[in-house]
């Protein structure tokens, strides 16, 4: 993912509600959100290239999702794939403080990430590339490709529409949060980020959507859990703009 809005307990009835875009170069192979065949079973898309994922959530009712930290110095090249992180915490048996301590120890594996874990009680965020609280607080959040909350205009735009598509307690609307998610504003050159790409690239990246012939937004995805333990989860695959799209949706009950 490059772009994670959320509300988490904010909503009176919807502990946690998720809009998510993932940005990937148009050339790496990607399987659409289905279930996976894993004990216990966890719904995703899939890195044909890599064998992990960018957002997930199981039958249990956790959730994950990873971004990458843009920093060019960051990267490793024999670094594992950040995607494992999504489905190590997804099959994980053990509660997610013992998850956090040993993402801590091994995080300096991988090149700079951010992972948001959890599920609808505790929600934790870590990066390995900045020392923030890890326990996420309720309200309304977004995380992009820094840490969790940096105000880039990207993250700080997203979160003020999110939380007017929540204000007065309304039903959280799949069709309202995807529409959200194809912002393509671009905010002033002044506004930007400096993160080392350079002005053009960071033109670029800074909307919710991105629109580059080799590097964009490949898909949307829309998580809602009620109070009920009702899941919606929706992911739309674009190809090439925001106006056309595939879509896959799944409605389940959480099963403890």
């Amino acid at each position: 993912m490059c772009l994670i809005l959320f509300a988490f307990r904010h909503h009176p009835r919807y502990p946690l509600v998720v809009a998510a875009n993932r940005d990937e170069f148009h050339e790496r192979p990607t399987a659409p959100a289905s279930w996976w065949d894993t004990t216990p079973p966890i719904l995703a898309g899939r890195d044909l290239r890599c064998g992990g994922t960018w957002f997930g959530v199981s039958r249990e009712g956790k959730f994950a999702a990873v971004v990458n930290y843009r920093d060019p110095d960051a990267r490793g090249t024999e670094a594992p794939s950040r995607g494992m992180l999504v489905t190590d915490f997804l099959l994980e048996r053990a509660p997610c403080e013992v998850f956090l301590d040993n993402l801590r120890t091994k995080g300096s594996l991988y090149s700079g990430f951010s992972l948001l874990f959890g599920d609808t009680e505790h929600l934790f965020c870590h990066s390995n590339q900045g020392e923030t609280p890890a326990l996420v607080q309720p309200g309304i959040h977004g995380l992009s490709n820094h840490l969790l909350d940096t105000p880039w205009p990207k993250v700080s735009r997203g979160k003020d529409r999110l939380n007017k598509l929540l204000s007065g307690d309304r039903e959280p609307d799949v069709a309202e949060l995807l529409d959200l998610l194809t912002d393509r504003s671009l905010p002033e050159d002044h506004l930007l980020p400096d993160t080392g790409v350079g002005l053009e690239n960071e033109r670029l990246l800074a909307p919710l959507f991105i629109s580059g012939k080799g590097y964009g937004t490949r898909s949307s995805t829309v998580l809602i859990i009620g109070l009920d333990g009702t899941v919606s989860f929706t992911e739309r695959t674009w190809h090439g703009d925001p106006d056309h799209g595939t879509t896959v949706s799944h409605r389940f009950h959480i099963e403890k």
